[in-house]
């Protein structure tokens, strides 16, 4: 057993009302600056939409990620003779127009502009060329637009939808949308640090944070192509890459990210979790229905007698040891199994966790507001009206029973605690429920106080950094000992 640590996150998307607070925070903070204009290391995207840069999902296109082959996995466009076929075209790369061309408005016309009839307007320009522009895509061009067949139905994660239940999706009494917000996943099998060949991307040892030195960047851009969520920029003016950091000068000294301390609805979790390191190239191999399953078997236990011994064999400290069994993040994808990793397929083993949206049902309704003197008038699973199978495809890797597993849970905590507040649920009924989606009294109350009353101290469970002690790293990339594009290096001294 080889145990790591990981600074992991959940995001509850039952409560993110799509604010778009985090984005601006992010923007703000880091990518306020010339070439950095089209980077939104944190944007948030409607679902069912195609998401930002557009039709970013869909890997036939621009072939990001890991691959399983017969003698473990290998990166999809990526690689020593790939990589030199494409170092001066690739066509797999986003262009500009995937993103969108960055502009502004030329609000001096409002003041320069000679007296006339007419009522002066400010042009928009591009803040590429500065020449003036017609805009016709954003960050968030089909914000909202959950039922628009113009973005929504071109949603690669419909293909598997059948026909029947993709068509009554669009009709307008059923319009339903949620959002999915998106930031660096931070993998523990990355592809993006797989896919540099300068060795300027890497894993931080002690937190497992993936960083960027610009110092060894020489613009390759193989890394933008590898990772299949899109969220390594290129930054034109300067011509290095960039990407999320997650706010590692932050965490460092206890405080949270940015984009996680402004979120209004307050469905942002961070904490550390152990990790085998040894399974890492089990997980990754594992067939896609049992991607998910495989991935939490890496996690271990914090209170495990054996894992804290082994955690204190690889230097990781008392406290921090401490801040892992007190982390939301496990509880939300260990001990709950309610949150799940978006599109596990790639193989890249995110950190970032999802919990699927219990989405609104066909709600019957009486002259005040529910009936509910009908079975069941919170719903069912099945009468959600975003498909399980939708559902799947974005936080399954196609498999139907973990997503279901998740929703039917926050389903029975939603009539328990219904049936505790409001009393228009039967407590018998409701405890049964409980009970059938593998939930204890006690962990439905667990739930519902992290999930809705948490302050921001259970939220956050910033662990010490340490750097005066942080773990060095192996000299000798893991790839050579089995491990597939795990990319160790040591710290660089300065230009992270």
């Amino acid at each position: 057993m080889d145990v790591r640590t990981q600074v992991s996150m959940v995001f509850h998307l039952d409560k993110c009302i799509g604010c778009h607070t985090c984005s601006i925070a992010c923007k703000n903070v880091w990518t306020d600056r010339r070439g950095a204009e089209y980077m939104w290391w944190n944007n948030v995207e409607t679902k069912p939409g195609t998401g930002y840069p557009t039709a970013w999902e869909d890997q036939e296109k621009y072939k990001g990620g890991w691959q399983k082959v017969t003698n473990g996995v290998e990166l999809r466009a990526v690689g020593k003779v790939r990589g030199a076929m494409t170092v001066f075209h690739n066509p797999n790369l986003p262009t500009i127009d995937d993103y969108y061309e960055p502009f502004t408005y030329r609000y001096q016309d409002l003041f320069d502009t000679p007296e006339g009839a007419d009522q002066p307007t400010a042009r928009p320009i591009s803040m590429i060329t500065g020449e003036p522009m017609e805009i016709e895509a954003g960050p968030n061009w089909d914000d909202d637009l959950g039922g628009s067949p113009v973005y929504a139905a071109n949603d690669p994660n419909l293909d598997k939808v059948s026909a029947a239940e993709r068509a009554a999706l669009f009709e307008v009494q059923r319009l339903v949308f949620f959002y999915l917000p998106r930031i660096c996943n931070h993998c523990l099998n990355p592809a993006c640090v797989a896919a540099c060949p300068s060795g300027a991307l890497y894993k931080r040892g002690e937190d497992g944070i993936v960083l960027l030195n610009q110092e060894r960047c020489r613009a390759w851009r193989f890394c933008v192509t590898a990772c299949p969520y899109k969220k390594v920029y290129f930054n034109w003016s300067t011509g290095k890459s960039e990407k999320c950091i997650l706010c590692y000068p932050r965490l460092e000294t206890g405080q949270a990210p940015a984009c996680f301390h402004s979120c209004v609805g307050r469905i942002r979790y961070l904490g550390v979790l152990f990790y085998d390191a040894e399974r890492i190239s089990e997980a990754i191999c594992a067939p896609d229905e049992d991607l998910v399953a495989a991935q939490r078997r890496l996690i271990l236990n914090p209170d495990d007698p054996e894992v804290i011994a082994g955690a204190a064999k690889n230097g990781i400290q008392p406290d921090v040891i401490a801040h892992a069994q007190r982390s939301p993040v496990y509880r939300y994808v260990m001990e709950w199994g309610l949150a799940l990793p978006l599109h596990a397929e790639h193989r890249t083993l995110p950190m970032l966790f999802y919990v699927p949206p219990l989405l609104p049902v066909m709600a019957q309704n009486g002259d005040n507001g529910y009936d509910t003197t009908i079975p069941d008038f919170l719903g069912s699973v099945d009468r959600y009206r975003l498909p399980i199978t939708y559902m799947a495809s974005l936080f399954g890797a196609g498999n139907e029973g973990v997503v279901r597993y998740a929703l039917r849970k926050q389903l029975a905590v939603r009539n328990y605690r219904r049936a505790v507040t409001a009393g228009d649920v039967d407590m018998d009924k409701a405890r049964k429920m409980l009970a059938e989606a593998d939930c204890t009294v006690d962990q439905a109350e667990d739930i519902y106080r992290l999930t809705s009353i948490a302050p921001l101290d259970d939220r956050f469970v910033i662990p010490p950094s340490h750097r005066e002690e942080a773990i060095e790293m192996l000299d000798e990339p893991l790839e050579a000992k089995g491990f597939a594009g795990m990319g160790f290096r040591k710290r660089p001294e300065r230009g992270a």
